[in-house]
């Protein structure tokens, strides 16, 4: 079993990185988050909102909410055994769509990609490095991409979902 040796500067510096992207996602909605959030009220969801987006987005919800789902169970089990091998094929396939079809949503930033599409991009290219990894049996490798993905890619980008005026937060809070 090939192992790397855990390096707690880099850690840092992705989890700073991280949090630099979020912030820079996030500042040029500052004053539009704070008057939101002056009347916002958690609510049951608003359902009829569902029918009103596109396939695209129904997709690419579900297949987050998917991950989401799965990705807390697997870091809640144990790691290597049978089922741990099955549910992970199942993230990596709801984390795939998941990224591929955020490619076709726009609206963040106009008609164009927002900073959040850099986060599918590093999925789309971080995944298969993962699974690389494990097939070598880089077991701590995969164990930092993997957790790296489902922290910094889905919850990371999970949370953006919630800024004003976005689905989420109109289903939820508006």
């Amino acid at each position: 079993m090939t192992t790397q040796p855990q390096n707690p500067w880099m850690r840092r510096v992705g989890a700073s990185l991280g949090l630099v992207v979020l912030t820079a996602a996030l500042l040029p909605f500052g004053s539009q988050i704070m008057r939101a959030a002056e009347g916002m009220s958690l609510h049951a969801p608003r359902w009829e909102l569902w029918g009103q987006i596109s396939p695209v987005l129904q997709l690419h919800i579900a297949a987050a909410l998917t991950a989401l789902a799965v990705g807390t169970g697997l870091m809640l089990r144990p790691k290597g055994r049978g089922l741990h091998k099955a549910l992970g094929w199942t993230w990596v396939a709801a984390m795939s769509v998941t990224a591929i079809s955020s490619f076709f949503i726009t609206g963040l930033n106009g008609d164009l990609f927002s900073l959040i599409h850099l986060l599918s991009g590093w999925t789309v290219i971080a995944l298969p490095m993962a699974i690389y990894a494990i097939r070598n049996r880089n077991v701590e490798r995969h164990r930092r991409s993997m957790s790296g993905l489902f922290f910094g890619g889905l919850v990371i980008a999970g949370l953006s979902t919630f800024i004003p005026a976005r689905f989420m937060f109109e289903m939820f809070f508006g």
